[in-house]
């Protein structure tokens, strides 16, 4: 039995209704189910940024590889997200990492979150994706209060150290010259490096890649178990089986408890929620005054993250629901709107006309897992993006292509370490409660 940690509808098809991303680029074609007994080199679970960008690698190497998917590619977290292709991938603070893992594996993360930017960068320039890329500028953060840009004004330094960065800090009245005039906003700080996109555009396009060369793609796929058998992986779905001699396991929050049993309680799925706009029209633009095109996020551990894309849309999005049930998406719409419109109160009265959720996925230890599964041989799994997945997700799924290729990687070295698992075990999403109530009253 397939274990879960939220309702079952965020696992159904339906769960993508409202996503703006599907009015931009409906799937293309039909991606058949596995119906009938196959083998193959290599089985990939996940049909997202990390387990296409491995099957794209590994096919190109010469390997025969089946991606099995729940729905089809980019029908979880790759195909709705917020589309910033950024640095990040890791919640661990930069001192916790240091700490924990030492200077020269932090150093190591950093150069990782560039090259993973970089990545993406290549592969669409490669395969010729038209992404709607933009805010090629980068990125900027902005304070929530004059504390959190205290804060700023310290990580402008560890940025420039951390990453040779010439990150720029934004006073409070340099905002409004710079297009970036919201309410509550105390300063910001940019940090040029990476780009937006159309996320769904993007994963769909890796599909179109890894087919080309080969891969296999099965939809409505969902694999009920795995086991052991003569030296191969022997994956059951509903109506086939698959026989493989290598496994790789890429579902993130999307994942199951018992598929296979190491991964229980190694993965925390939060939920994330996005609203979309009607156009803005150029006197609504100047009448609030934020016409950047530049990836935006705040300084709350409950953060906001928003841009104005290229047909003048506003996206923005949050963390905060803890529930996949009809009433607790109508108070998360409810408290994004409320959100939206008091950070950008001249749009108050703009039309909203989407809205959907999905499962980012936190680890234990707050940083990317890519590496073994317990000790099965050639068994591996690649998770745990913290919000950050375009970027880290599609780079590290290429990464650990190469390790089961034998051709080494540069992954971190504690992507491998022994992962930590959350307590509360099966109940784990409980905690989220008690902490989001806590970020809700410190982070007015």
């Amino acid at each position: 039995m397939v274990q879960r940690i939220y309702e079952a509808a965020a696992y159904q098809a339906g769960s993508l209704d409202g996503c703006y991303w599907v009015d931009t680029a409906p799937a293309g074609r039909r991606y058949p189910a596995l119906d009938r007994a196959a083998t193959a080199d290599v089985a990939v679970i996940g049909a997202g940024f990390a387990g296409l960008s491995a099957a794209l690698r590994l096919a190109r190497a010469g390997r025969d590889v089946a991606v099995l998917d729940l729905h089809g590619p980019g029908w979880g977290a790759s195909g709705r997200n917020g589309g910033f292709c950024c640095l990040g991938g890791a919640k661990a603070s930069r001192q916790g990492m240091i700490r924990r893992f030492g200077a020269d594996q932090h150093a190591h993360f950093r150069a990782a979150e560039r090259a993973a930017i970089d990545h993406v960068e290549a592969v669409l320039q490669r395969y010729g994706i038209d992404a709607d890329t933009h805010s090629h500028a980068g990125e900027v953060q902005l304070a929530h209060s004059a504390a959190a840009m205290r804060d700023l004004r310290h990580h402008a330094d560890e940025a420039r150290q951390d990453y040779g960065l010439s990150a720029r800090l934004l006073e409070p009245g340099d905002l409004p010259g710079q297009g970036m005039a919201g309410h509550g906003f105390h300063g910001g700080l940019v940090l040029p490096a990476g780009f937006a996109l159309n996320p769904r555009k993007y994963v769909l396009a890796l599909a179109e890649a890894a087919l080309d060369a080969d891969v296999r793609i099965h939809a409505d796929s969902p694999v009920t178990s795995i086991r052991q058998r003569g030296g191969r992986y022997q994956l059951a779905t509903a109506q086939g089986r698959l026989s493989a001699r290598q496994l790789l396991v890429a579902t993130n929050g999307y994942a199951s408890d018992d598929l296979p049993d190491w991964m229980r309680a190694l993965y925390l799925p939060v939920q994330s929620s996005i609203i979309v706009t009607d156009p803005l029209g150029p006197d609504q633009i100047a009448a609030q005054g934020w016409s950047t095109d530049m990836m935006a996020f705040d300084t709350r551990n409950l953060l906001h993250y928003f841009r104005l894309m290229p047909n003048r849309r506003f996206l923005f999005g949050m963390r905060g629901g803890i529930g996949w049930t009809g009433r607790e998406h109508r108070l998360i719409r409810q408290k994004i709107v409320a959100h939206f419109h008091r950070m950008f109160p001249a749009w108050s009265q703009v039309g909203i006309s989407h809205f959907w959720s999905g499962l980012a996925n936190l680890t234990r230890d707050l940083v990317p897992y890519a590496g073994p599964v317990d000790d099965w041989p050639d068994a591996f799994a690649a998770f745990g993006w913290h919000g950050n997945g375009v970027a880290m997700a599609s780079w590290t799924g290429d990464q650990i292509a190469r390790r089961m290729l034998g051709q080494g990687d540069d992954l971190p070295g504690f992507f491998s370490r022994d992962p930590r698992r959350f307590e509360l075990g099966r109940h784990r999403r409980m905690s989220l409660r008690a902490a989001y109530a806590w970020y809700g009253l410190t982070e007015r």
